[in-house]
């Protein structure tokens, strides 16, 4: 059995590296789009939308419905590709260990 005091050094170089993971998280930006790149949005690699962008084609009084389901389209793609990264960066620090999803994000 390991010795308590280097389970504890580990266990905060683990926090240490969550902490950094946390702020490199916050200024990654990713992008998602839909209807062919007709919408995009981008957002955190936290889920904050920092930007939408509307092809002027789309600004059509009688296409309303279908802009707003292609923006919701675009920031749900946006927030998968976020998670994804999220995801990967935190694989990579926790080197192995089984951590649960969501833990310390």
């Amino acid at each position: 059995m390991r010795n308590i005091g280097e389970i504890m050094k580990q266990a905060k170089a683990l926090q240490s590296k969550m902490e950094g993971l946390q702020a490199e998280l916050e200024a990654l930006e990713v992008e998602g789009s839909a209807g062919g790149g007709m919408v995009s949005v981008v957002m955190t690699g936290k889920g904050v939308v920092k930007r939408v962008t509307i092809d002027p084609g789309l600004m059509k009084p009688e296409e309303r419905e279908i802009l707003e389901d292609l923006i919701a389209a675009a920031a749900n793609d946006a927030k998968g590709r976020a998670e994804k990264l999220a995801a990967e960066k935190m694989q990579s620090i926790a080197g192995g260990l089984p951590i649960p999803p969501g833990f310390g994000l």
